[in-house]
């Protein structure tokens, strides 16, 4: 008679082999959102990667010469270029035979801004390029100046918050819709808040054929103003405010979403955050700010169906409770 074997999960997991593509010890600040999320991203997508890395915080903390963080082939490239570089390998590669996957790293200022006309082409003439932006809402390693992704009413160094303007007077810059009218095989939001969400996201878009775009939302304790250990606690309030949809498009056609199990709030998320702190009184001015931003969030909780709905599985919490090969607690 054969024994039954009982397999204690947290022992099987501490055993099982995992890829690093990042080693730690490089010098991000404490609670740095993307430096979490590059982790996460070249553990998932695997040793059989070339990176391409535009200017900026990544690029600066993980290669203070002569050492590395970086245990794939990795190249910087300026901040103009991460999307024309990758497509330049990835053509020389096909060239070769060689199936190796580019991966196209940058900032949001690299992405939204000054590199949006090279990743705009290299969509268009159908590169097997994954582009990841770790959009961490400014232009964080020069100063904290404000991109065309900062959100309204926050503060930055350009954008300061003052009597006469409380923080930056324009919009979020929607990114997405502009990728999703590429037509793209697949494009997709993620956060740092779920870490489980953007394996399975980076390892959806390592299968497809074509070019893929996935945009991680990642906090950044210094341009933010928050606790280092609050990194967690403020992405997951984005989410769970509305203020930073989850979802997946397919050629421009929303195919999924991470559903809020209970809306929260702005101010839940606001208050959080120093580069906030001005929109908290009970001034007038502060208070319509923060009804234009919740007037934000209700629109992207509509636009996108983010309530969850009765017989849901996976929702803002049971999405931070998968483990590693998708089981959840």
């Amino acid at each position: 008679m054969s024994k039954t074997t009982v397999l204690d999960l947290r022992e099987l997991r501490r055993r099982q082999p995992r890829f690093t593509g990042m080693d730690p010890g490089h010098r991000a600040c404490q609670g740095c959102g993307q430096s979490l999320a590059a982790h996460i991203v070249t553990e998932a997508a695997g040793p059989d990667v070339i990176v391409a890395n535009a200017t900026g915080c990544l690029e600066v903390f993980s290669t203070p010469w002569p050492q590395t963080a970086w245990r794939v082939p990795w190249i910087h490239s300026l901040f103009e270029n991460a999307a024309a570089l990758a497509a330049g390998i990835e053509t020389a590669l096909k060239q070769q035979g060689r199936p190796t996957k580019m991966l196209a790293f940058a900032g949001d200022g690299g992405t939204f801004d000054i590199g949006f006309q090279t990743l705009s082409g290299m969509i268009e003439r159908g590169h097997n390029v994954l582009y990841v932006c770790f959009d961490n809402e400014a232009y964080m390693n020069t100063g904290v100046q404000r991109s065309s992704s900062t959100p309204h009413a926050a503060a930055t160094t350009t954008s300061p918050a003052g009597r006469m303007r409380p923080g930056k007077r324009h919009l979020k810059k929607d990114l997405l819709a502009i990728i999703a009218a590429h037509h793209l095989p697949y494009a997709a939001t993620a956060t740092v808040a779920y870490p489980g969400d953007i394996k399975a996201k980076v390892r959806r878009a390592m299968a497809i054929e074509g070019p893929t775009f996935l945009m991680i939302h990642a906090p950044c304790p210094l341009g933010w103003v928050h606790a280092p250990e609050l990194t967690i606690k403020v992405a997951r309030a984005g989410v769970e405010t509305g203020l930073t949809p989850i979802v997946e498009l397919e050629r421009g056609k929303l195919v999924s979403v991470l559903p809020i199990r209970e809306k929260r709030p702005v101010t839940d998320y606001l208050r959080l955050q120093g580069r906030f702190r001005h929109l908290l009184g009970d001034d007038p001015v502060a208070v319509q700010e923060r009804e234009h931003l919740q007037a934000l969030a209700d629109h992207n909780i509509e636009t996108y169906g983010l309530l969850a709905r009765e017989g849901d599985v996976r929702d803002s919490v049971t999405a931070a409770l998968v483990r590693r090969g998708g089981a959840i607690r």
